[in-house]
């Protein structure tokens, strides 16, 4: 029997694929399609896989597979990507959209192979449909892609493969199928563009604070997997092992890490942070009202728990309390794309590695803080955070980034794209930071009539929809840099299609929902 939110959330991926590639139909279009007709069958052996228990890691059991919507969100931005910069005239980052759009068809296709491959009996028209689409893809790829653009593809791959092999073994239940595709196909794009720029160094190509953001995210990736081999062998909440981890830390941060960073910048990286940081007054105006919110949200991190403590051992946080910290980030996010994308870009690189590296407090218990950690965050769990590791938090950071991350600023030469491109950066504040908050917010206090097949209410998605327009009004407004060009219907159909996809999704809405609103606005 179909899930019918599974359905319709396909059907709402299947309306966006189609509209994207109506603007920007070319030969990739066709491999698009073709991925997304086979991922929508796999996704179901995927799903009856999870609920028999017979996929190989243990995956996140209260969301189904997500196959499709995941599979469509990195090739769908190449695509996107490639458009832009063809237009701008940038050939470097035109052919770059290409790799990226090769690389999650290929990612993707890899995943449904092995959903195929592992279900029994096997499912003779899903195999059918998955070798079409493999044909499609592949034959485009050898007629689109450079020697050295295949083999970078392959590299991604081989990465994905392993990083999957490692991290799902060590981190169950953490993820659905469709997340893992996302997270770790961008982990591993990024650690083989850190690996390519280290190489080629020389050519001087690309902005430090690009620079800052791979070695950053590699870093801290690469700290977890040394603290969970070594701590194997170690009880990880003793004061000797937290003495180690804090000296391993430094160790590697400044024995690797920052030698890693001078080899790309060419400058001490401190010395550039500081200076980057301090540069101007506003940075400063900024740094002290940004951290004057992280105080505020701390504050309510304690002021919780202290209540926790005053009426039940039990109590959790409300929807509502944890929409706090929604309305926070977008008081943090929306200074910074107004007066210093560059300082918030580099902020955000800052936090996401400050989150992480308390999570790996958190998780180790290592003194004096560890313990501290877990008993302050498991107020704020919710059912998405099933798995040994809390990433709801470092989600959320992750969708309000990645639109300022993945702007394509060397196909803007102005600083701006145009059309409904120009609000790009601010698709995780718009998806996340108003239209997911205000759909929770109403919907759990005032929603009545459901969508059929799940929790939300069509009430929250249309006051959603209703806010995300005012918040465009109110950037064109504050925003001189944003030029819309008449392209109202376009941000209204997005914006919708997106609201409507946080309804019946039960993936990560705060990784997948920033990502398809800026796959639209871009198109």
């Amino acid at each position: 029997m179909l899930n019918k939110p599974v359905l319709v959330e396909s059907l709402i991926v299947f309306i966006i694929v189609l509209s994207v590639h109506a603007v920007v139909w070319d030969r990739y279009s066709w491999c698009a399609l073709a991925l997304a007709i086979q991922a929508f069958y796999v996704q179901f052996k995927w799903d009856r896989l999870l609920q028999l228990g017979g996929a190989v890691f243990q995956f996140r059991t209260a969301a189904n597979s997500g196959l499709l919507p995941a599979s469509m969100v990195i090739p769908l931005l190449g695509i996107v990507m490639k458009e832009r910069c063809k237009s701008a005239g940038i050939v470097y980052f035109e052919r770059f959209g290409i790799v990226v759009a090769s690389t999650g068809m290929l990612v993707a296709l890899f995943l449904s192979v092995i959903a195929v491959g592992i279900t029994k009996p096997v499912p003779t028209n899903t195999c059918i449909l998955t070798g079409i689409a493999g044909s499609i893809i592949i034959y485009t790829m050898k007629h689109s892609l450079t020697v050295s653009e295949v083999i970078e593809v392959l590299e991604v791959l081989l990465i994905f493969v392993y990083l999957s092999m490692i991290l799902l073994y060590l981190l169950p239940r953490c993820f659905t199928p469709g997340e893992a595709l996302l997270v770790l196909g961008g982990i591993s794009f990024v650690l083989n563009q850190l690996i390519k720029r280290s190489l080629n160094v020389i050519e001087g190509r690309g902005d430090p604070i690009d620079f800052f953001l791979l070695v950053a995210v590699v870093g801290v990736i690469l700290l977890g997997l040394f603290f969970t081999v070594l701590f194997i062998f170690m009880d990880s909440g003793t004061w000797i092992s937290s003495m180690f981890f804090h000296m391993m830390t430094a160790v590697l941060g400044l024995g690797v890490i920052m030698p890693w960073l001078y080899r790309l910048i060419q400058r001490n990286p401190l010395f550039w942070l500081l200076q980057f940081l301090f540069q101007t007054q506003t940075r400063v105006y900024l740094l002290v009202y940004w951290t004057f919110l992280a105080a505020s949200a701390c504050g309510v991190v304690f002021y919780q728990n202290a209540k926790r403590s005053s009426e039940s051992k039990k109590h959790q946080a409300s929807t509502i309390t944890r929409k706090y910290f929604h309305f926070i980030v977008v008081a943090t996010y929306v200074p910074g794309l107004i007066y210093d994308r560059q300082l918030l870009h580099v902020a955000a690189v800052l936090c996401l590695a400050v989150f992480i590296f308390l999570e790996y407090i958190r998780y180790f218990r290592i003194k004096p803080f560890g313990q501290t950690l877990r008993h302050l965050l498991s107020l704020f769990l919710d059912e998405r955070d099933s798995g040994p590791l809390i990433l709801t938090h470092i989600y959320l950071l992750l969708g309000m980034s990645l639109p300022v991350w993945l702007f394509p600023r060397s196909c803007a030469p102005k600083g701006t794209l145009s059309g409904a491109g120009a609000l790009v950066p601010y698709s995780g504040v718009l998806a996340v930071g108003v239209g997911d908050t205000i759909a929770s917010v109403f919907g759990s206090t005032m929603g009545e009539i459901k969508w059929p097949g799940t929790k939300k209410t069509v009430e929250g998605t249309m006051t959603a929809i209703f806010a995300q327009i005012i918040a465009v009004a109110l950037i064109l407004i504050f925003d001189t840099s944003v030029n819309l060009n008449s392209s109202y219907a376009w941000i209204l159909a997005s914006v919708s299609l997106v609201s409507l996809l946080e309804a019946y999704t039960t993936q990560i809405d705060n990784l997948l929902l920033p990502l398809y609103l800026q796959i639209m606005f871009m198109a």
